[in-house]
C-alpha cells in the first residue's frame, strides 16, 4: 500500500549516465535484441536525430526513445518512477515497465498517441476482486470535478495531484470514489482512489506535495509476472491459449512460439491478483512448446511470461480467462435440484421502481406487489449468488431515512403511478435489517466507499430504535413492540378501523396499544451491532468496533435474563397486561428462535436447546414439518374472524420454509449436520410435490397457503433460507470478510453417506469474488482441492466411523492440524492450503 522509500525531491533525482555505462549490465545478445527494438521504435518517430538512451544507476536499466522523451516531458520520476524492466515484448508490442506504470508503443496510432500508458489502475481494481460497475457512484458537487463518463468525482488533494500529474492523459478517469482500503503489508487503512491508469494514495505522514502519491503498480505487476528478471532476451516469444473462458479446475493448454530458439525455458503464469499460478520448465524444440495447467486463482485474464536464461523473452496479459458461476453438483438429485429451483424462484421475485429519477431494484414477497425491506434483505441470503445489483434498493431506503433515524419498510406504486412508501408502525426491526442488508451488500461488492457511506445511516437507525420511547423500554434496556406474532406487522386483536377509515388489523400505535418485548427484535439488533463492529474494523476504526461489540453483548445479556427459558426465547414478555385464553404463552415457540441460530449471538448450549426443541415438537406434532411460524398458535378469533388467521394459517401456526431454512443452516453450524441434511431432503420433496415451486406458508397438513389471488409459487424468503443452508451449511462456504477472499470452508457432505463427491462453486456476480472446490470421499479418507479464496480456514467433517487418529497431507507432505469438536461432530482443521493444492485426510 505504501511506498517503501520516502518521496524524492528534485535534488534527489537520479543522474543520467552515458550510453556506455549500460554496457556493464547489457550483454552482447541483449544489445542485438535492444537495437532491433530501437529500430522498431525509430520507425514510429518523426525523422529526427535519435537521442541517446537514458540509464539509471538505481536499477541498471536504460530508457530509449520514444519512451525517454515521454517520461521526461510527462512528469518523469515524480509521476512514473524509475524503470524496472528493459524494453520487452508483450501482447504483440514493445512495452517497458516503470515503478508506477507501463509504457506501450502503438506505432499504428497518429502522433502524439503512439506512446500510451497501461491501464494498470483498472487491472488492479479488478485484481482486488471488485468490478467498477458495482461501485458507488459520485454526486456532482460545486467543490469537486464530476466525470459523467465514469460517474465518479475528483476532489481536494487528489484532484490537485491529478491536475499537476497529467490529468486525463496520464492518470485517466476516476473509476472509484475516494475510499478506505486496508494495507496488504502493515494492516493499516489508507485513503485511496482508483483511476484507469493508477491508484492515488493519501500519505498524511508526508509534507505536501508528497502527501498524495501514485501506487507502485508497475513494480507490482512486473515483479509478479517476471519474478526477479528484468532484462530482455534476444528471443521474441508469443503465446496462444483457449479463446473461451475457462471454469475452475478446467485443464488449460498454452502454446508458446519462440522462433529461432531451441532449448530450456521457464513459463510463469500469474492470476489477476499477481499470485504465481504455475512455474513450468519447458524444453522448446524448433521454436515451439506446449504446457498444460489447471485453471484456478482469481477470476479474469491470467498473464504469462517466458524466461530464457533468466531473461524476458515475451509476455501476454491474456494467456487464458477464468470465469465462474455458482453451482453445487453432488450426483444426488435431491441436493442438485435445490440451487436451480431457488434461482428460478428468485428470478420471478425481482421488481424495479423509479423514485426521484433513481432506479431501485429489489426482491419482493410473493404475496405483495411492494418492495419490502425485510423481504429484500432476507432474500439476500440467496440472491447474492446470482444478482449483480446489491445496493440500489438499500440506497433508496438510505436516502429516505427519517431525520430521527427511522427507516421505512416498503416502497411501491399505486396502479395510477402514485408512490406508496412508509412503515408499519408496529414493526421494530427495520433498522437492524438495514444494517444486515448493508453488510450483505458490502460482502458481495467489496465496495468500502459504499460501506463507509452506509455505516452512518445504520448507526442512526440503531440509535433510534434503542432510544426512542416508542421503540425502547428503558426499564429493561431492550427494544419493545406492540403485541404481534413474532416480527409480523399487525397487533393481536380483532378487526378494527384504521386511521384512514378502512377495516384493518391493528398496524399502528395509539393509546390502546399493548407493548411487550419480542426476542427477535433484540437478537436482530444485537446481530446488526456485531456486523457494524466488523464494518468499523474494516474501515480502520477499532475503538468504534469495540463499542458496538460491547453494546451487542450487553443487549444479549439483558435479553437472556428476561426472555430465555432454558429451551428457547419466550415469544413475548408483556409490558402491558394482556388476558389471552386458550393458549399457554409460556410454551409458544416463535420463528425468531430459528433466526437466532444464525445471528452470532447464542452460546452452544442455547443453539443446541433451540434445535432440540424444534425436533422434539416434530415428534409429537401432526404437522408435516416442524417449521412452525409459532407453536402452539393463537386461538381462533384472536385476530378477527374476517382475517383468515385461524390456527395453522399464515403466521398463526402455518408451516414456513423460511423457518426450515434457518433451522437447517443452524443445524449444520452447531454440530447437528444430519438434521440439516434431513431438512434439505424434505424441502426438496416439497418442491417436487408442487412442481418445483414453493409458497411462503403451508397448512400443517401440507396444503399450500395463499394470502391472496395474486400469490406466487416463488417464495423467495423461504427458498433463499434453504439455499443459504445448502451453500453455507452443507457445502460449508462462509465468507469471513468480503468477496470470498477470506473464507471458512467446512464441507459437511460426510454426514450423508449418499454423497460420494461434490463440486462446488460459489460466486458473487456483483464482483469477481468466488471460491470453488472439489471434495471426494475415499475408502478410508477424504480428498479436497480448493481455489479462489486467498486465505482462511479449512474444516473437514470426519465421518462417524473415522477413528480418533488420522493423518493429513497437503500436496503429499504431512502438515500440522487440529481436531475441532462441535458437539459430537469432529472436524480436521488447518489453514486453507494454497490454490489447487490437494488435501488428503487418511485413516
Amino acid at each position: 500500500m505504501h511506498s517503501n522509500t520516502p518521496p524524492r525531491t528534485k535534488n534527489q533525482e537520479p543522474r543520467s549516465t552515458a550510453p556506455a555505462a549500460c554496457a556493464n549490465f547489457i550483454t552482447y545478445a541483449g544489445l542485438r535484441y535492444r537495437w532491433f527494438l530501437v529500430l522498431l521504435l525509430a520507425a514510429a518517430l518523426p525523422r529526427a536525430a535519435h537521442a541517446a538512451p537514458r540509464c539509471f544507476v538505481e536499477t541498471g536499466i536504460c530508457v530509449d526513445e520514444p519512451f525517454r522523451t515521454f517520461w521526461e516531458r510527462r512528469g518523469g520520476l515524480a509521476v512514473f518512477g524509475l524503470p524496472v524492466s528493459d524494453l520487452i515484448w508483450e501482447d504483440g508490442r514493445a512495452v517497458q515497465y516503470f515503478e508506477r506504470n507501463r509504457f506501450e508503443l502503438h506505432p499504428e496510432n497518429p502522433a502524439p498517441y503512439r506512446v500510451l500508458l497501461g491501464q494498470l489502475g483498472s487491472e488492479q481494481l479488478r485484481a482486488t476482486g471488485r468490478m467498477p460497475a458495482s461501485l458507488q457512484r459520485g454526486v456532482p458537487t460545486p467543490d469537486c470535478q464530476f466525470f459523467a463518463a465514469t460517474g465518479h468525482s475528483l476532489c481536494g488533494r487528489f484532484r490537485a495531484f491529478w491536475e499537476r500529474g497529467g490529468g486525463l492523459a496520464i492518470i485517466g478517469y476516476p473509476i472509484s470514489e475516494l475510499m478506505p482500503e486496508p494495507s496488504a503489508t502493515d494492516g493499516g487503512v489508507s485513503t485511496i482512489q482508483y483511476f484507469e491508469r493508477n491508484r492515488l494514495e493519501l500519505h498524511p505522514e508526508n509534507q505536501p506535495p508528497y502527501d498524495v502519491q501514485a501506487s507502485l503498480f508497475g513494480t507490482w505487476r512486473a515483479g509478479a509476472l517476471f519474478g526477479t528478471a528484468h532484462a530482455a532476451s534476444p528471443v521474441q516469444a508469443t503465446f496462444s491459449g483457449p479463446s473461451d473462458a475457462q471454469q475452475p479446475f478446467d485443464p488449460v493448454a498454452l502454446a508458446v512460439a519462440a522462433p529461432g530458439y531451441s532449448g530450456p525455458a521457464t513459463l510463469r503464469v500469474i492470476d489477476p491478483a499477481g499470485q504465481l499460478e504455475a512455474e513450468i520448465g519447458l524444453m522448446i524444440a524448433n521454436g515451439a512448446a506446449q504446457a498444460t495447467l489447471v485453471a484456478g486463482g482469481t477470476l479474469g485474464s491470467h498473464s504469462a511470461a517466458l524466461l530464457i536464461s533468466g531473461r524476458i523473452a515475451g509476455a501476454t496479459s491474456t494467456a487464458y480467462t477464468l470465469d465462474a458461476a455458482t453451482d453445487v453438483t453432488t450426483g444426488v438429485a435431491r441436493y442438485d435440484m435445490l440451487l436451480p429451483a431457488v434461482r428460478s424462484m428468485l428470478a420471478r421475485d425481482t421488481f424495479d421502481i423509479q423514485v426521484g429519477g433513481q432506479r431501485a431494484h429489489g426482491y419482493r414477497s410473493p404475496d405483495s406487489p411492494l418492495l419490502w425491506l425485510r423481504d429484500h434483505v432476507y432474500q439476500g441470503a440467496g440472491y447474492r449468488y446470482f444478482e449483480p445489483d446489491m445496493t440500489s434498493l438499500l440506497d433508496h431506503f438510505r436516502r429516505s431515512q427519517q431525520p430521527n433515524g427511522a427507516i421505512d419498510d416498503y416502497v411501491g406504486r399505486e396502479p395510477d403511478g402514485r408512490l406508496i412508501q412508509g412503515r408499519m408502525e408496529v414493526e421494530a426491526d427495520q433498522e437492524a435489517l438495514f444494517a444486515q442488508g448493508a453488510y450483505q451488500a458490502w460482502q458481495a461488492t467489496g465496495d468500502d466507499a459504499w460501506l463507509q457511506a452506509a455505516t452512518g445511516p445504520a448507526e442512526r437507525g440503531l440509535a433510534y430504535v434503542t432510544s426512542d420511547p416508542q421503540r425502547w423500554d428503558a426499564t429493561n434496556g431492550l427494544i419493545k413492540r406492540p403485541f404481534t406474532i413474532d416480527t409480523w406487522d399487525f397487533e393481536l386483536g380483532p378487526l378494527t378501523t384504521s386511521p384512514d377509515g378502512k377495516p384493518a388489523l391493528r398496524h399502528w400505535i395509539d393509546g390502546a396499544t399493548r407493548f411487550g418485548i419480542m426476542h427477535g427484535d433484540n437478537t436482530g439488533a444485537a446481530y446488526a451491532m456485531l456486523l457494524l463492529a466488523q464494518a468499523y474494523e474494516r474501515l480502520g476504526q477499532p475503538d468504534r468496533a469495540a463499542q458496538w461489540r460491547n453494546r451487542a453483548a450487553e443487549l444479549m445479556a439483558r435479553l437472556d435474563a428476561l426472555s430465555w427459558n432454558g429451551a428457547f426465547f419466550r415469544h413475548t414478555v408483556h409490558l402491558t397486561p394482556v388476558e389471552l385464553r386458550g393458549v399457554d404463552e409460556a410454551q409458544q415457540l416463535s420463528l425468531s428462535n430459528a433466526y437466532a441460530l444464525n445471528r452470532e449471538v447464542l452460546s452452544f448450549d442455547q443453539a443446541t436447546a433451540i434445535l432440540n426443541e424444534y425436533q422434539r415438537r416434530r415428534g409429537r406434532s401432526a404437522a408435516f414439518a416442524e417449521w412452525f411460524s409459532i407453536d402452539p398458535p393463537f386461538p381462533a378469533g384472536s385476530f378477527g374472524a374476517a382475517t383468515g388467521l385461524a390456527p395453522g394459517e399464515y403466521v398463526n401456526g402455518g408451516i414456513m420454509p423460511l423457518v426450515g431454512g434457518e433451522l437447517a443452516r443452524g443445524a449444520f453450524r452447531w454440530g447437528q449436520e444430519r438434521y440439516g441434511f434431513d431438512v434439505l431432503t424434505r424441502y426438496a420433496a416439497l418442491l417436487q410435490s408442487y412442481g418445483g415451486g414453493s409458497y411462503l406458508w403451508y397448512r400443517p397438513n401440507g396444503v399450500a397457503g395463499a394470502s391472496n389471488d395474486t400469490t406466487l409459487n416463488s417464495d423467495g424468503w423461504g427458498s433463499a433460507a434453504m439455499l443459504a443452508a445448502l451453500i453455507a451449511g452443507a457445502a460449508g462456504v462462509r465468507d469471513a470478510a468480503t468477496l470470498l477472499r477470506n473464507v471458512e470452508l467446512a464441507p459437511r457432505w460426510s454426514a450423508d453417506d449418499a454423497v460420494q463427491q461434490a463440486s462446488v462453486t460459489v460466486r458473487y456476480p456483483a464482483s469477481l469474488g468466488y471460491v470453488a472446490y472439489h471434495w471426494t470421499r475415499l475408502p478410508n479418507g477424504l480428498r479436497m482441492q480448493a481455489t479462489g479464496a486467498h486465505s482462511g480456514t479449512l474444516r473437514l467433517l470426519l465421518p462417524d466411523r473415522a477413528p480418533e487418529a488420522v493423518a493429513v497431507t497437503v500436496g503429499g507432505a504431512p502438515v500440522p492440524f487440529n481436531i475441532a469438536h462441535v458437539g459430537t461432530s469432529r472436524y480436521v482443521e488447518l489453514a486453507l492450503p494454497p490454490s489447487l493444492a490437494t488435501v488428503e485426510v487418511r485413516w
